[in-house]
């Protein structure tokens, strides 16, 4: 079974190359399985009704988020009406949406997305250890291919979920960061790993944004106004094979893609 998860997908500029070149890619690739974090979707800050409806209507299979998923007070009562947008499973008993869904598609092998949001410099939530424990004991055994997002600023603690998990999930990818790293690897029992995906959005930014705002704001100190960096686009993430039988990964790549100007 082979996943395409694309990092974070940043404004229109992402969207746009999503929505332009997602079902080409996947023939191109010949996956089975397409994943986005798309919580930054729309202006860079958050996700709107109208760009989850575009991510997934375009190939798009499963779309997670993070700290700001609830930026726009409408993707609320979105989250009744689709399985198919996932927000961090850690956030309090009573929050709309949920972080694990179950999926069967076009008669592919069965497969479990979860949802994560790391603690440290971030949101004071509950902990997500004890939370991916909850998680994996909802997952039905015959579903042994499971995939997280880990959204997290730390490093160390992305490596810790890691460890934490090998052997009981397929894939964890972290996100948040925007910027890719060049760790993907298997761990010793048979788990995929990569500590960010990247950013899908303008290359030429400060993680999507345009820098010579974000350099005014380090150099004054002062609040600056943050707007989507222009120019070329660059989708970023990673392909992962896995045994569909045993649930553990066969492969891990981080993978890079330069769209058209």
């Amino acid at each position: 079974m082979r996943i395409l998860f694309l990092g974070d997908i940043v404004g229109r500029p992402g969207r746009d190359a999503v929505v332009a070149g997602l079902f080409r890619l996947r023939r191109e690739l010949e996956v089975d399985v397409v994943l986005a974090n798309g919580e930054n979707a729309s202006g860079g800050l958050g996700i709107t009704v109208k760009a989850a409806s575009q991510l997934l209507a375009c190939g798009v299979d499963v779309i997670t988020s993070g700290n700001h998923v609830f930026k726009h007070r409408e993707i609320q009562v979105y989250f009744e009406s689709t399985d198919r947008l996932l927000r961090p499973a850690n956030y309090p008993p009573g929050t709309p949406g949920a972080g694990l869904g179950v999926y069967g598609l076009d008669g592919k092998p069965p497969f479990a997305v979860l949802n994560l949001l790391g603690r440290t410099y971030m949101n004071s939530l509950d902990c997500p250890f004890r939370a991916a424990d909850e998680l994996i004991g909802k997952i039905p055994g015959d579903v042994p291919v499971r995939l997280l997002d880990f959204h997290a600023e730390a490093t160390s603690e992305k490596k810790a979920m890691a460890y934490y998990l090998d052997g009981r999930i397929s894939a964890l990818c972290g996100t948040h960061t925007h910027v890719q790293t060049s760790d993907a690897q298997i761990l010793p029992h048979g788990m995929a790993y990569i500590t960010d995906l990247g950013m899908s959005g303008p290359i030429r930014s400060a993680i999507g944004m345009d820098p010579q705002a974000v350099i005014r704001r380090y150099l004054t100190g002062m609040p600056q106004r943050f707007v989507l960096s222009k120019g070329p686009v660059e989708l970023q993430g990673a392909v992962i094979d896995i045994d569909a039988q045993t649930g553990k990964a066969v492969q891990i790549q981080g993978w890079r893609h330069a769209c058209q100007e």
